[in-house]
């Protein structure tokens, strides 16, 4: 359902906090103000540091012409599935967001979420998958004009308790971020429960949940090492999961764009801003992975065998997967080499 402008301004109302804004001085008024909104808090690595410095980059090398102001924490109103559509109907004109956040909806894309596809660091990913949609994804993302596409590094289990088998998965109460994510883990014996990130943090104080999975980029930003202690890791690549996202942009603001401006917003897309993101997901691995060490938290790293089990058991998720690619029209199969075919080449390149 399309939001009305008009409806959702009026929603947000004056209690709005004040957006995070790209400050860049040139002494001169912006010819373009820019809005853009996600879901994570102000502190999350996101936004501290991918989507805020993307925006400074994108003032300054428009010489001041174009301002971003960013939305963190949802603060124009809605709910995180809602972002999507938020930038077709030019409620805001930027939103950083999880396609798997509307189940069914973008099933080419999922492909790079399916267990055992993709790879452990997030560059790597992150390069593969904007390659991957520019070939392959122009029909689905048609609504908006996607400026990048990026994939997280390699997803780890966080729990209450310490995971190092399958059956140390048996009956966890884990949430899971996107669909296929959810199958996959329901294949390993988990009592799978699906909810957006910013639900987490109290169902996990609440014990609604055992654990949940996410990299470890975004473990700070919801405090999952102060409320699990174990946190367990798949070795090498492919690994078990990851979750892709857009940053997507409204079609008609583009569009509407000087074409100098449009220069500088294509500059600062595909490619580029992929791997600008990929690196900083990377990055954060090392980083937050020892800051957990330090605080005592156990960090588990399975074992090469146990791994291969845990593949063999969730590659009935891939086998249905092809079935509904079918039944949709669409070649799974050649969606899937395509997938690692540009994986394969990341990953060598890297």
């Amino acid at each position: 359902m399309r939001i009305a402008r008009r409806q959702f301004l009026s929603l947000a109302g004056a209690a709005v906090a004040a957006p995070f804004v790209a400050r860049t001085a040139f002494g001169q008024t912006p010819e373009v103000t820019l809005k853009m909104h996600h879901f994570l808090p102000a502190v999350s690595n996101g936004h501290a540091k991918f989507l805020a410095p993307w925006a400074r980059k994108v003032a300054a090398e428009s010489q001041g012409r174009i301002k971003i102001d960013i939305f963190p924490s949802m603060q124009l109103g809605g709910t995180p599935p809602q972002l999507f559509d938020q930038a077709r109907d030019g409620v805001v004109d930027l939103v950083w967001t999880l396609p798997g956040n509307t189940p069914g909806r973008f099933p080419g894309i999922e492909t790079f979420e399916l267990p055992f596809v993709p790879a452990k660091r997030a560059i790597v990913n992150s390069q593969a998958l904007q390659e991957f949609a520019e070939a392959h994804l122009k029909d689905e993302f048609r609504e908006v004009k996607p400026i990048c596409f990026w994939a997280h590094d390699h997803g780890l289990i966080h729990a209450n308790k310490q995971v190092k088998t399958l059956d140390d998965l048996k009956g966890l109460k884990l949430r899971f971020p996107t669909r296929l994510a959810g199958e996959a883990l329901k294949a390993l014996g988990v009592n799978a429960i699906g909810m957006p990130i910013p639900q987490v943090p109290e169902s996990l104080a609440q014990r609604v949940i055992d654990g949940c999975v996410v990299p470890w980029e975004v473990v700070p930003a919801i405090k999952v090492q102060e409320l699990v202690k174990y946190h367990t890791e798949i070795p090498g690549s492919p690994t078990l999961y990851t979750s892709t996202f857009i940053l997507a942009m409204n079609k008609a603001k583009y569009e509407g764009l000087p074409a100098d401006l449009k220069t500088v917003i294509d500059a600062n897309s595909g490619l580029v801003a992929a791997a600008m993101a990929g690196k900083v997901w990377d990055e954060q691995a090392v980083v937050v992975s020892e800051m957990v060490r330090k605080r005592g938290n156990v960090i588990t790293v399975i074992a090469e065998e146990e791994a291969a089990r845990w593949r063999q058991t969730t590659q009935p998720v891939v086998d249905t997967w092809l079935k509904q690619m079918k039944d949709k029209g669409l070649d799974g199969g050649k969606l899937l080499d395509a997938a690692r075919a540009s994986l394969a080449k990341y990953e060598k390149a890297s």
